[in-house]
């Protein structure tokens, strides 16, 4: 492709972030769930949903709000050396394009992920490269982590490398996330009125 046929490519896919960070805006009136809002999130970054998790602050841990799969897997102690944990302490965004080769914790990875009609196959694939961004409130307090990453047998497999651009729009995103009712300590996550 020519570096025309690049420019273009790249000015689309930045159309299209934008319009779906304002879908994601005029998500706030309607209470959705997170699942709506992570298959956004997925469409803005051009990552599968088994792509995107979603964290929140509770009770000194970190709680999984999307995927759903990971809710009953545990909580990740704010205290761990997980880097959802540390974006929480620190407060400040990651961008690793060689997530693989940094030593973590990978639990969470062996988790089967996604629906039927997710056909990408990344459920069970580590992760090889990640973006994590604290979700702040305005005032600055930490409430959650979005984390997004791209997930394959090896790096190569793993798709397009994340850009700055990509991490200013997941930073943009978490601010509106920020305003989400699930991101709220304690709200309900399975549309039955109770927190589990």
């Amino acid at each position: 492709m020519s570096s025309e046929g690049n420019h273009s490519a790249a000015a689309k896919l930045a159309k299209n972030s934008v319009s779906g960070l304002k879908e994601l805006e005029k998500m706030l009136t309607e209470s959705p769930s997170p699942e709506r809002v992570s298959s956004k999130l997925a469409q803005i970054l051009n990552v599968s949903r088994n792509e995107v998790a979603v964290l929140r602050v509770e009770k000194g841990s970190l709680r999984f709000v999307f995927p759903p799969e990971l809710r009953a897997a545990g909580m990740i102690p704010m205290s761990s050396s997980a880097v959802a944990a540390r974006t929480v302490s620190t407060g400040t965004s990651l961008l690793s394009n060689s997530f693989a080769r940094v030593k973590h914790a990978s639990l969470f990875e062996t988790v089967k992920l996604g629906a039927a009609e997710d056909t990408q196959g990344s459920e069970q694939m580590p992760i090889q490269k990640i973006m994590s961004v604290p979700v702040s409130l305005p005032e600055g307090k930490v409430v959650g982590v979005i984390q997004i990453s791209r997930k394959g047998l090896d790096y190569s497999l793993a798709g397009t490398d994340f850009t700055t651009d990509d991490l200013k729009r997941l930073e943009q995103a978490a601010v509106i996330l920020a305003r989400m009712p699930f991101m709220e300590e304690g709200a309900p996550l399975d549309g039955s009125g109770s927190a589990t």
